[in-house]
């Protein structure tokens, strides 16, 4: 059989907590209507007290290796892409390398903003064509809600905490629940549009001892302008992906576009030509969730029948950097 990277495994996972858009009424100024007819956005998950990402990371690793039928003992490579991690250093790719209760793994965190599981699954492929026998976990963990300042109306509404996971490998695997070719890949940045969207707190503008944190470490976001290039760069990766395989908006059966604002993803699929029934919706239970939010609703949609085998699925992603991309896998 000819060797070509795959998902081996897949899985998810989202913090119990609940917080609805009647929640959010009693201490923001917005309300529910609000809400809902400029995002689609009904509740978002948020993680418990002292819930780290490398902890979210950690149930959605296993409940990929459990759909792969393999161990921890089994990786080769730990990706963990993320903008929150636990701390700046070590990895948050460490952390969750520990809590798996392994060693001596490749390990590192991967920061392309809510492109980042795309960049996982490239970075992965990479790793495959070096390394035949290679199983690298692909995980995209987000706590957006630690980084979320309350008293920005227009963006503590949109953002929720979860992760999600893949296991890559270069063939199919004996009792693997979930297999899935990666047919290709696709992916684009402009560092001119950083500024629209940021998350402070680095070198650029450091912490000072005793000095009292403010909104610059916090999510800032020109709404406006994101939306446009949003919606303008994930319609032009996704056509170039579709093209350069000779494939069309007719040979897409699921389309997962990431989760940020129902009327972002609503004007992609438009644009593409898919009708709704194709078009894979999350955000409007979790918000989004940066990075994980893609992979979130990939392994939703896997583990509840919607995707089964012989399904081709168009992944579109976009973020801050800016950063975007596209991918086709064949299940």
């Amino acid at each position: 059989m000819t060797k070509a990277p795959r998902i081996l495994g897949i899985g998810h996972y989202v913090p119990e907590k609940v917080l609805t858009n009647a929640d959010l009424e009693k201490f923001v100024d917005t309300s529910d209507e609000w809400i809902t007819s400029r995002t689609g956005i009904k509740e978002r998950r948020v993680a418990a007290e002292g819930e780290a990402v490398s902890d979210m990371a950690l149930v959605a690793s296993r409940r990929a290796l459990e759909s792969a039928g393999m161990t921890a003992d089994d990786l080769t490579h730990i990706i963990l892409c993320t903008l929150t991690p636990d701390f700046f250093c070590p990895p948050a790719a460490c952390i969750l390398e520990e809590k798996l209760g392994v060693r001596g793994k490749a390990a590192f965190d991967l920061n392309a903003a809510c492109s980042g599981f795309v960049n996982g699954i490239e970075t992965g492929r990479a790793f495959l064509s070096l390394h035949e026998d290679a199983k690298v976990l692909v995980v995209a963990a987000e706590s957006l809600t630690s980084r979320t300042n309350w008293k920005d109306r227009t963006t503590c509404v949109l953002f929720g905490d979860g992760a999600g996971a893949v296991i890559l490998g270069n063939a199919p695997l004996e009792g693997a629940k979930h297999d899935a070719a990666i047919q290709d890949v696709e992916l684009k940045s402009d560092g001119a549009f950083g500024h629209l969207l940021t998350v402070g707190g680095g070198s650029a503008a450091p912490a000072k001892l005793g000095e009292i944190v403010d909104e610059r470490h916090f999510i800032q976001m020109n709404g406006p302008e994101v939306f446009k290039v949003a919606v303008r760069s994930m319609e032009s990766v996704c056509r170039e992906v579709l093209e350069r395989n000779s494939l069309t908006a007719d040979d897409i059966d699921f389309f997962i576009p990431h989760q940020a604002n129902y009327r972002i993803l609503d004007a992609v699929a438009r644009k593409l030509g898919l009708p709704a029934e194709k078009v894979c919706v999350t955000v409007d239970r979790y918000g989004n969730s940066s990075a994980s939010s893609i992979i979130i609703a990939l392994s939703e949609a896997v583990h509840d029948g919607r995707i089964k085998p012989g399904c081709r699925v168009l992944l579109g992603v976009f973020g801050g950097g800016f950063t975007w991309g596209s991918a086709i896998l064949q299940f």
